[in-house]
């Protein structure tokens, strides 16, 4: 690792490399750098500047010669705000701010018309200004981990947007008006203090990613049935839900589906649909059995059943022959049945913290997945 004189000195050597090739893209990042060379300035034609992971505190205004920049990456260092010649960089489609200690943006940024990714996550600003509803271009809008406690109504307008990352603010509801992102494919609401969803939220119909993970819900509306191209990931896990909508039957193409650390006592018949499915995580809820349509889900790789209070398990168990990882610790489980024998793709097998201490003989072939935790093997 250099220190911030050699970073300096390396910095400033590649900046004349820069200029006497003709080179449009400098890579800075790293280097410990608490000022930025003045000699940066020179660099009129560069396209592509990395200044990430340095310890820079501000930003020098000559920033603003380098019209030509097409992306700006500043993630991991310390800033606390924005030149106001920043604005100058019209030609920016991808910026990078993560990680720094913004507390407020500049009303420059809305001259940034070209901008089609920018990342704002893990700062500290609490509000956003009304000037970022002209960048209409964007793409990519990631405002995870500050602490904003509403959505501004002009984001409503940013309807090219595919990817809306929220998660870990203190968000408390959702406007209606987050119906009109219609081009959204990945929407991340987790770790807030989201009690309930819009109804609007089912008009986003190209959603394939949706995590609202770590709020606070007891009930989920039927529209969430409409986002049938939910296919990467559902998160719910976290929240307060005691049942779930007939609806949820309808997302056919899912692959992911979390919901565990709920309330929920018992599962509808509608999760038989969900055929696609490949993970499904049902730790910490409250349920004493499970339903005979789980049987359908024959592509599950992955099952998580621990922390609930399961007394026996069913036959149609040993249908699913692609389970890779079976977590059944910490039920009230005094028996396994001999449908397990099926599994024979089981890598991972957890049974502690039931009144169990081995496996019957009939399952030995068994013995090499199971880990039955600290008292047991």
């Amino acid at each position: 690792m250099v220190d911030s004189e050699a970073g300096q000195a390396i910095a400033v050597t590649r900046i004349t490399e820069c200029l006497d090739d003709g080179s449009i893209s400098l890579d800075l990042s790293g280097l410990r750098l608490s000022t930025v060379p003045e000699s940066l300035a020179q660099l009129t034609a560069l396209k592509r500047l990395d200044l990430r992971d340095n310890r820079l505190t501000v930003l020098p205004e000559c920033l603003g010669n380098l019209t030509a920049l097409e992306s700006l990456d500043l993630y991991g260092n310390q800033l606390t705000a924005l030149p106001e010649s920043l604005g100058n960089l019209t030609a920016l489609t991808w910026l990078d701010l993560y990680n720094n200690r913004l507390t407020a943006l500049p009303e420059c940024l809305e001259n940034l018309t070209a901008l089609e990714s920018l990342n704002l996550s893990n700062n500290q600003l609490t509000a956003l200004p009304e000037s970022l509803g002209n960048l209409t271009a964007l793409k990519q809008l990631f405002l995870g981990g500050n602490q904003l406690t509403a959505l501004p109504e002009w984001l409503g307008s940013l309807t090219a947007l595919e990817w809306l990352l929220l998660g870990n603010n203190q968000l408390t509801a959702l406007p209606e008006w987050l119906g009109s992102l219609t081009a959204l494919e990945s929407l991340n609401l987790s770790n807030n203090q989201l009690t309930a969803l819009p109804e609007s939220l089912g008009n986003l119909t190209a959603l394939t990613w949706l995590d609202l993970s770590g709020n606070q819900l007891t009930a989920l509306p039927e529209c969430l049935g409409n986002l049938t191209a939910l296919e990467r990931r559902l998160d719910l896990g976290g929240n307060r839900l005691t049942a779930l909508p007939e609806s949820l039957g309808n997302l056919t193409a899912l692959t992911w589906l979390g919901l565990d650390g709920n309330q929920l006592t018992a599962l509808p018949e509608c999760l038989g649909n969900l055929t696609a499915l490949t993970w499904l995580g049902l730790d910490g809820n409250q349920l004493t059995a499970l339903p005979e349509c789980l049987g359908n889900l024959t592509a599950l790789e992955s099952l998580y059943l621990g922390d609930n209070q399961l007394t026996g398990l069913p036959e149609w168990l040993g249908s699913l022959t692609a389970l890779e990882s079976l977590n059944l610790g910490n039920n009230q489980l005094t028996g396994l049945p001999e449908c397990l024998g099926s599994l024979t793709a089981l890598t991972w097998l957890y049974l502690g913290g039931n009144q169990l201490t081995a496996l019957p003989e009939s399952l030995g072939h068994l013995t090499d997945a199971a880990w039955f935790g600290p008292d047991g093997r």
